[in-house]
């Protein structure tokens, strides 16, 4: 018997749920119990059914495997090396203490691109201490506004492994992706700060005392790798991956400048993706060998941790994309279409806000933005939106689902414990801060993709 295609979603995406909220199993089970549950009920022989989850899992992990592994050691030299707390100390400088939160929320942004949010909390939530012993005002603010950097840049930019997931799921070149990925965060970070300041305001929270965590010491800038280094392992590949596509779009419009054409040649091979992380995680590396005077015994070691880390990372993705395939397999866009007609595709703007709720319901109901990332995009991506119908790039749509992925954030996310027990807040304090600052960003990067879609669509 045929089960409808939508039908098959629904069963799909309770399964995922069920499993991560009742069963409380690991996502990656989770989601690749989906995809094998989905391949069954779609039409075919069935060694062929079994077969072709695996086959799109292998596609998934040779598309954005190296990058998240390489991406993960990167986040760990550069802790371990000193480079992070160089950018730190190096923007505090820069603002100052006056403008404090600025310092905090921006490096919060640099860091999260390629370390994992809750290790850059771990990082700066020390110096937000600090600030507050200092001035005995402003602890809100001071944490809060780690939260308006790291967690922005941690869902809309890549490496970070949803927007990265995305990305490759929707279609998306990861050059466009990371440059209006980057140009939403920043308002949403910005406007982030403010809703800091007046959660500050309204919200009397004293600092307390976090077990198990002693005071921070002020950091010896003596023993730290340069600031120009110290950026260097973030900005490269994202200058290089984004050279590629620059200079792509170029010779695809029909630039014939010689100058370009080597460009594109050059950058056909150092912008990608994998390519540019590798030397980039080489530079990182190098810092930690250099200032911290490793030995390659001790840097193996600590590369493996990474890539372990890195690792269950891989697989949740993976799984996620083999789902995902395994939707399209079941003809999701045909009865998408057969259901709303042709040309529902043109009702852009409408699609995003739905996509946003979308991500925004998984995220309450299952915690994890990136499963929720995944999820989201591996549904839309199944219906088979396209820039064409869309009438816009189909990078928007990523982006409306890492706003709605930030909205919903609430007790079953381990962000929202990181911040409390790193922070000493309270489950209902949590709750009127991380809870309400993680929703406004959210709002303020649907609306942003929404002007951005209506005024710079770049669909052709």
């Amino acid at each position: 018997m045929d089960i409808h295609p939508i039908a098959i979603l629904v069963i799909g995406v309770a399964i995922v749920l069920s499993m991560i909220l009742v069963l409380r199993i690991n996502a990656f089970i989770a989601l690749i119990t989906a995809a094998f549950s989905v391949s069954l009920m779609v039409e075919g022989d069935a060694a062929s059914k079994i077969s072709r989850v695996g086959d799109a899992f292998g596609g998934v992990v040779g598309a954005i495997g190296i990058v998240i592994a390489l991406a993960a050691v990167i986040g760990r030299a550069l802790m371990d090396s000193g480079a992070a707390e160089r950018i730190v100390l190096s923007l505090m400088r820069l603002f100052g203490e006056k403008r404090a939160k600025f310092a905090l929320m921006g490096s919060g942004f640099v860091l999260s691109v390629p370390v994992f949010f809750d290790t850059v909390f771990y990082l700066l939530v020390p110096l937000a201490r600090s600030l507050f012993r200092k001035t005995q005002k402003n602890y809100i603010l001071y944490i809060t506004a780690i939260v308006a950097g790291g967690a922005v840049t941690h869902t809309m930019v890549p490496p970070t492994p949803g927007p990265l997931f995305m990305a490759n799921e929707l279609g998306v070149d990861l050059g466009t992706m990371i440059f209006v990925g980057g140009l939403v965060a920043i308002p949403m970070s910005i406007a982030g700060v403010y809703v800091c300041g007046f959660l500050n305001q309204h919200l009397d929270i004293p600092m307390r005392p976090v077990a198990g965590a002693p005071e921070p010491e002020a950091m010896d800038e003596s023993s730290l790798p340069p600031l120009w280094l110290s950026l260097l392992p973030v900005f490269l590949p994202v200058l290089l991956i984004t050279m590629r596509t620059t200079t792509s779009a170029l010779v695809a419009g029909g630039n014939q400048n010689g100058t370009i054409q080597s460009l594109n040649t050059v950058s056909a091979v150092l912008g990608n993706p994998s390519f540019a992380l590798l030397i980039s995680a080489a530079i990182s590396v190098f810092l930690v060998a250099k200032w911290k005077k490793r030995t390659l015994t001790e840097l193996s070691s600590d590369a493996e941790q990474a890539l372990m880390s890195g690792g269950l990372v891989i697989l949740i993705t993976a799984a996620g994309g083999a789902f995902g395939a395994m939707l399209r397999e079941a003809g999701i866009q045909g009865a998408v279409e057969g259901m709303v007609g042709k040309d529902a595709n043109t009702a852009g703007l409408i699609v995003l806000i739905i996509a946003a709720m979308v991500a925004s319901l998984i995220k309450f109901a299952q915690g994890s933005g990136t499963v929720a990332m995944i999820t989201a995009s591996t549904i839309f991506a199944g219906i088979g939106f396209t820039a064409d119908g869309l009438g816009f790039n189909m990078v928007y749509l990523a982006c409306a689902i890492g706003s709605g992925s930030l909205i919903g954030d609430w007790m079953n996310n381990s962000g929202f414990w990181i911040f409390a027990k790193m922070s000493g807040l309270t489950e209902q304090e949590t709750l009127k801060t991380w809870t309400v600052l993680t929703a406004a960003m959210g709002l303020v990067g649907l609306i942003v993709t929404l002007v951005f879609a209506t005024l710079l669509p770049m669909s052709s």
